[in-house]
């Protein structure tokens, strides 16, 4: 799991700069108002808006952006869409499991573009169930490195309900049950611990090792999946060496 995270890492890192700006702008924004129309508009009484808010604001997202998306979720303004939360399941090359979860306000469009980014780079779609399984619900923390050593974050944490503090190079990654997300996250507080993004998604129980070739078609069928407005995330049980990132790099 850690080349996935890794990878993961470096993507998101490039994303707030690159030409995508926009398109990671709206997923996050689209995330804040869900989060509020599902457990209102107050941050400090929402943990999911709360974390939502958070990683615009470290994405860049302008505060207007944030403000409106709050209040449009919480009814305080006019303009809220009916987003739905649908999630897909397949296969990737390699035979790596794919779950790619949708935020959308049409289903069928949602479908088809999930479908078409499959059959186009080499995957296919998988009957639900059948991929889902491989896959636990974890709450997952990045904590960017700075002057932390790994015995910092972890002390910091581990009474709180963490399972693991990765090392994903420039930042940590600090694994719990999602429904110590929240703990977590406040601990590293406490300890006056910056961190990126609180969010729970879904981690591999077990993981599928890529040489480069295989690795470069995972890889253009995710971006192709992403690519999409309707996708939120997209989850796959590959891990990725570091030789083999470096090559691809």
């Amino acid at each position: 799991m850690s080349g996935h995270s890794k990878w993961a890492t470096t993507k998101h890192k490039k994303a707030v700069i690159d030409a995508k700006r926009g398109k990671l702008f709206a997923k996050l924004v689209k995330n804040i108002e869900v989060a509020a129309r599902t457990g209102g508009p107050d941050p400090e009484g929402n943990p999911t808006l709360y974390d939502a808010i958070q990683k615009a604001r470290k994405s860049s997202v302008p505060v207007d952006n944030i403000e409106r998306a709050r209040k449009r979720g919480g009814g305080l303004e006019a303009g809220g869409a009916d987003w739905q939360t649908i999630m897909y399941e397949g296969y990737a090359p390699g035979g790596v499991a794919v779950l790619v979860e949708c935020l959308t306000d049409n289903r069928n469009r949602a479908a088809s573009e999930v479908r078409v980014a499959m059959t186009r780079n080499g995957g296919s779609m998988a009957d639900p169930g059948s991929v889902s399984y491989m896959f636990n619900r974890k709450g997952v923390v990045i904590v960017p490195k700075g002057e932390l050593a790994e015995d910092d974050v972890l002390t910091a944490v581990l009474d709180a309900g963490a399972e693991e503090v990765n090392d994903l190079g420039e930042s940590f990654e600090v694994v719990s049950e999602a429904s110590d997300l929240v703990p977590v996250r406040k601990a590293l507080q406490d300890a006056g611990i910056d961190y990126d993004s609180a969010e729970s998604g879904f981690m591999p129980t077990l993981s599928v090792p890529l040489d480069e070739d295989a690795a470069r078609k995972v890889f253009r069928l995710i971006d192709a999946l992403e690519d999409s407005d309707d996708v939120q995330n997209v989850y796959a049980n590959f891990d990725v060496s570091d030789d083999v990132l470096a090559k691809l790099d």
